[in-house]
């Protein structure tokens, strides 16, 4: 039962999951939208240059149908004609063009973003197999897609019908007029009727904007199962992870071992810690933390120090506030400077004592806040 739920995309997809599919171009867009936003401005830009448009087209239809004698016989006049009529053609059409090209600018803005993927672009030659071609057709999506559009063509279809029927006598009586009457009239009702199929576009496509939204969104959602991979992709294997960690602390257990031999002192209590000291008073601030361990690697460091001859003071408290204080490699902290120089006198105290042939000096105890022994307090 688990694992049958672990199959089930439920959960919502990760940051890495929707990076990614931004990369390989897959964001939300409704082509109904994008259409309803072009036609829309297309027209709208139309029919808002109102005189000055119908101005542009009786002056390209006078180009085409006007000429006095001179002109006939002037073999500048295809030349001069065929310009004049593209710059009045632009003229009427360059803010339609504007407007469209802003509108096809803004329809990806208000779904899913402006996104540019160069892996959507890359060729794949699987998509030419006609085979596949037809599946997708007879697939379902690809039935929804077509019912979707034979629902559009009707709905767009039947208002049109109706709103010709509505506009019959204007229809009728665009030839009872004038020319130019009848043709501000004629370019008016087509201009309703683009208002009035660009609206209906837009309609279908704000409710076909929703379905992508959702559907790129269910698309996109992820089982248990592929979270738990992705986090460990991400931040590596636990087990490759703790691997790692073992050796990493292996080299540092190696290499304090080898500094060991340098140290002053060791305080220790008497078994569960072990803290190597080191003092030179020509490069160091402050004693400093060479070796330090607990249990096992406590009794490691009491025997290489042995070997050596390093000297062992027995100092519980001391020894549990520099292990919880001083990271390895580090100097003492000020609060403890006192304690530590009372040790490391007595150390001096006893080398000189050795050498002499004298008894040696009484072990100190230095007395600690026990506030620094942190969590040690009481081991």
């Amino acid at each position: 039962m688990s694992e049958d739920s672990d199959q089930e995309k439920t959960e919502e997809p990760t940051e890495k999951r929707l990076r990614e599919s931004r990369e390989k171009g897959e964001v939300p867009r409704s082509r109904d939208l994008s259409g309803a936003l072009v036609v829309l401005a297309g027209v709208s830009a139309l029919m808002n240059s109102g005189q000055s448009g119908l101005r542009h087209v009786q002056r390209i239809f006078e180009l085409g149908l006007g000429y006095s004698r001179d002109a006939l016989f002037s073999d500048a006049l295809p030349g001069r004609t065929l310009h004049a009529a593209i710059y009045e053609a632009l003229l009427l059409f360059g803010p339609v063009a504007i407007a469209t090209m802003l509108a096809t600018l803004a329809a990806p803005l208000l779904l899913g973003g402006l996104n540019f993927s160069a892996e959507a672009l890359q060729p794949k030659f699987e998509r030419l197999d006609p085979i596949k071609g037809f599946g997708k057709i007879f697939a379902l999506r690809g039935l929804v897609e077509l019912g979707k559009a034979l629902l559009k063509l009707l709905f767009i279809g039947l208002v049109l019908a109706l709103l010709l029927r509505h506009w019959q006598g204007e229809l009728q009586a665009t030839g009872r007029g004038s020319v130019t009457a009848g043709i501000a009239q004629s370019i008016g009702l087509m201009g309703r009727a683009a208002l009035w199929f660009g609206s209906i576009l837009a309609l279908i496509g704000a409710i076909d904007a929703l379905y992508q939204k959702y559907d790129h969104a269910k698309n996109l959602r992820m089982t248990k199962q592929e979270i738990r991979d992705e986090m460990k992709e991400s931040e590596g294997n636990p087990e490759m992870k703790g691997r790692i960690r073992q050796v990493q602390q292996a080299q540092s257990r190696r290499r304090m071992m080898e500094e060991l031999p340098k140290a002053d002192v060791v305080v220790v209590n008497p078994t569960h810690f072990a803290v190597a000291l080191r003092y030179d008073d020509g490069r160091m601030g402050a004693p400093r933390v060479i070796a330090k361990g607990i249990d096992v690697l406590a009794g490691q460091i009491r025997l290489v120090a042995a070997g050596h001859r390093i000297p062992t003071v027995e100092s519980p408290p001391l020894a549990r506030a520099l292990y919880a204080t001083t990271e390895l490699g580090r100097e003492i902290p000020a609060s403890l400077y006192v304690a530590v120089a009372q040790v490391l006198a007595y150390v001096y105290q006893l080398k000189q004592a050795v050498a002499q042939g004298e008894s040696p000096p009484a072990a100190p105890r230095p007395e600690v806040d026990p506030d620094l022994m942190g969590p040690y307090r009481d081991a």
